[in-house]
């Protein structure tokens, strides 16, 4: 058996190819799909089948494009109500592929129409690989509150992936190894690991979810401390129902000047920086959103960017811009109406102002504390990392969540922002610019420095 692993970190998310005889099937590819064709055609692989593992909320597959490039059948479960021609499988099927076998198995929990496809070559005498999509991470279970769950609460949800797991997954054998749909840094569980694979008998030993407990340990356990939902989650699944259109087919984004810009600002566009922290904070668009393209750009982008806004972006260089306009459309953003020409050099010539963001050193920010200054940090991660430990006089309020509570913060007084390492302290300062905020300072290097610099934490209960 061929396999090959195709891990795009922006989304933390894992597709396959894998082939025998010469024929091949791809697994839950990502939007953009040249390379699967690319690498099929040079290990003499013809694409038999397209298989999604359940209908992704996080990202916007390529099965349809895939399909129209190679002929290739896409194969759901019969649950998924993919509207258009498909393959719809059942519990039981099985799939041919050269020697291999590709036995359906139905795990409902993360969504309804959930499966798992084991990979058994009939030839060989090698383990079986699983291709546990969204239901079993390494590290993690699939989390049961989505979308894609609609008409099911997060409690029934939970209490099918437990007899999924229990009845199914489990009673596999411990050598098959485990071929995730996401690691470490999707939204699609709470504790993923970093590592791209595993097998049955490492995951009884290690994962937190399959050590042994009640159905109603487990679903209060699965149900609980979940990360937030993006908005773009719902839009999503929806496309993937449908299926998306050709990447070749969406408009072009215009080179616009700087007097275009601030006309479509002030129609309600949002600007969306994609450089570095420090070069947003060195000067900027006033009320621009910066979500550098060195971090979980797409999911940020989803998160804190209404569907359907107009965007226009701000990059270095042309190869900037197509990077951002791939990684948005990845995850079903397709309203980019265009690009600052030249970047913001434009700007300036224009005679138009440029920003510059506050920043304090973790030195400094101790300083301020150690001579009594009354400051009002804002932490903006997630509150599991807040608890965990958090510098002194801290206010938490999630990243996702800031728009909706802005409210909540003082307008009187200087915000010093900070985060993990900076990268979401950065786009916080852009939601509050757009809020009226003028007084706020960023903590370059967030707490990994404040640690770092072995300063005093405090854990909350």
């Amino acid at each position: 058996m061929y396999l090959k692993q195709f891990y795009l970190g922006c989304l933390s998310h894992g597709s396959y190819l894998i082939g025998s005889n010469g024929e091949g099937a791809v697994i839950d590819p990502q939007r953009d799909i040249e390379q699967y064709i690319q690498e099929a055609e040079k290990e003499g692989l013809s694409i038999k089948y397209i298989i999604e593992t359940h209908l992704h909320a996080d990202f916007v597959s390529g099965h349809r494009e895939l399909s129209a490039k190679t002929g290739a059948p896409i194969v759901f479960s019969h649950k998924a109500g993919a509207a258009f021609p498909h393959i719809a499988v059942v519990d039981g099927d099985i799939l041919k592929l050269g020697t291999v076998d590709l036995s359906i198995i139905e795990t409902p929990g993360h969504t309804p129409e959930s499966i798992c496809i084991l990979a058994k070559d009939t030839a060989a005498d090698e383990p079986a690989k699983l291709f546990s999509g969204d239901t079993l991470f390494i590290g993690d279970v699939g989390r049961p509150d989505l979308v894609g769950s609609k008409g099911y609460s997060a409690v029934e949800m939970a209490g099918l992936m437990y007899e999924s797991l229990h009845d199914k997954i489990l009673k596999l054998s411990d050598d098959v190894e485990i071929f995730p749909a996401h690691g470490a840094g999707s939204l699609c569980g709470k504790h993923l690991s970093n590592e791209r694979s595993s097998t049955i008998g490492k995951q009884k030993q290690f994962n937190y979810a399959l050590k042994p407990m009640t159905k109603t340990a487990f679903v209060e356990l699965l149900t609980t401390d979940q990360p937030e939902i993006p908005a773009y989650f719902p839009k999503d699944v929806e496309i993937n129902r449908s299926g998306a259109l050709a990447l070749e087919a969406l408009e072009t984004p215009r080179a616009l000047d700087a007097a275009q810009v601030a006309t479509h600002l002030q129609e309600g566009a949002i600007v969306l920086d994609v450089r570095s922290s420090a070069e947003y904070a060195n000067g900027h668009i006033e009320g621009s959103l910066n979500i550098g393209l060195g971090g979980q750009f797409a999911s940020w982008a989803g998160t804190m960017i209404p569907l359907h806004t107009a965007i226009i972006i701000v990059a270095d260089a042309p190869v900037q811009i197509d990077e951002a306009v791939l990684r948005l459309a990845r995850v079903g953003i397709e309203s980019v109406i265009g690009y600052l020409r030249d970047g913001l050099k434009t700007w300036t010539d224009a005679g138009f102002k440029c920003v510059q963001a506050n920043m304090l050193s973790a030195s400094q920010l101790k300083q301020l504390f150690d001579a009594g200054d009354d400051l009002f940090v804002l932490d903006v991660r997630r509150s599991g990392e807040f608890i965990s430990g958090h510098v002194p006089k801290a206010v938490n309020i999630p990243l996702a969540e800031l728009s909706s509570k802005i409210s909540q913060l003082p307008k009187d007084r200087a915000l010093t922002i900070i985060c993990a390492s900076g990268y979401r302290s950065s786009i916080a300062n852009g939601i509050l610019e757009r809020a009226g905020f003028k007084s706020t300072r960023l903590v370059s290097g967030g707490t990994l420095a404040w640690k770092d610099a072995a300063y005093a934490m405090m854990a909350s209960v």
